[in-house]
């Protein structure tokens, strides 16, 4: 599908708005003897296997550049391999660059010493991974609270923040159970209440949900969307599955070989992917769930849909789908009080039809 009006440059990894809630710049991991020798000479600009038949290094994430906005959720995806899992271990040194830069909250990560990197690890980021990691011989309350023991905090204190984080995300009742008792959901939700407990600035998850079925992967999704509608937090996303990618995502930043393909917002990956490794992912995605009006609008002509309803341009198009057929003529599109375009039951139809006769 192609845009009637201009659209923001998808290959843009800058946050949008406000400033960065995290900033990585020049990020590089090359494992192998020798692999600090490797960038800036012409074997950086190998690909992968190439690097690897000549040298015998790998490089693991490749000159990785981007911005978070505070309260963004920020989704990196890829295929195993891509490099991703890699990238959210380095922006807490789990991993250690092999060149480049992580700034959180002005904070320099790759230049902190241990006690600096314990800090920030303890108080201002937080992460939830696949493997919940809970510790089996306390109950959910202590569990939740562990964090909050290991920066010291008093037993009432961290017992009040835990069963507070434990009602936020619906497990209130199963405080004193033990891990063992519950689903594989329920034990995802310790995790994350676990995570939230410190009040971190950034919440990093690593395909955390990987391992759950697919109705509770869904419950899971939701419960992320509603715990970053209630408490805001700044979020990293690391998963391999596309609809979930869309669905979480702010803005979403695709990996192959351990380099960016593209990094943009749902409805720019999927409506102007940047090559044709993206444009595979996305083919069967519905484009009506996901593209927005300001996809699908045209010029005005003088005085067309005045009079007659007016949408805003990032409604999705399902979404506006039944405004725009039941009126009696062209729809008005805005972004905020500026009028942008106009769509009609035509420029409606052409998505679904095409979205149609490309999944039959």
């Amino acid at each position: 599908m192609t845009a009637t009006q201009d659209q923001p440059n998808t290959s843009s990894s800058t946050a949008s708005t406000g400033d960065s809630a995290l900033a990585v710049k020049d990020l590089w991991k090359i494992f192998g003897d020798r692999a600090d020798k490797i960038i800036g000479t012409p074997d950086a600009d190998l690909t992968r296997k190439e690097l690897q038949t000549k040298t015998g290094c790998v490089a693991a994430v490749k000159d990785v550049s981007f911005d978070v906005a505070p309260g963004e959720v920020f989704v990196v995806m890829g295929l195993s391999g891509s490099g991703k899992s890699t990238l959210v271990r380095l922006l807490t040194r789990l991993i250690e660059p092999t060149h480049g830069s992580v700034q959180m909250g002005g904070e320099d990560i790759t230049s902190a010493d241990d006690a600096k990197l314990r800090e920030l690890r303890r108080k201002h980021v937080a992460m939830v991974f696949q493997h919940f990691g809970l510790l089996p011989h306390r109950k959910v309350i202590d569990n939740v609270g562990f964090g909050l023991e290991v920066r010291g905090e008093n037993r009432q204190a961290r017992r009040n923040r835990a069963q507070e984080m434990v009602d936020l995300v619906g497990l209130s009742g199963y405080e004193n159970s033990y891990p063992d008792q519950l689903s594989g959901g329920m034990q995802q939700r310790v995790g994350l209440a676990r995570a939230l407990a410190a009040d971190p600035q950034v919440l990093m998850f690593d395909e955390p949900f990987s391992a759950l079925d697919p109705l509770i992967r869904r419950d899971m999704q939701n419960e992320v969307i509603r715990l970053h509608e209630e408490v805001g937090k700044t979020m990293v996303f690391i998963t391999h599955d596309l609809a979930e990618a869309l669905k979480l995502g702010d803005r979403i930043l695709i990996m192959r070989d351990g380099e960016i393909v593209q990094v943009g917002t749902p409805d720019q990956v999927v409506g102007a992917p940047a090559d044709d490794y993206v444009r595979d992912f996305v083919s069967d995605v519905p484009k009506s769930h996901v593209l927005t009006l300001r996809w699908v609008m045209r010029q005005p002509q003088p005085g067309e849909g005045e009079g007659g309803p007016a949408l805003q341009a990032d409604r999705i198009v399902r979404d506006a789908a039944r405004e725009v057929l039941a009126a009696h003529g062209p729809v008005r599109v805005f972004e905020g009080d500026e009028l942008v375009g106009v769509v009609d039951d035509e420029d409606i139809l052409r998505v679904v039809v095409a979205e149609e006769a490309s999944q039959s």
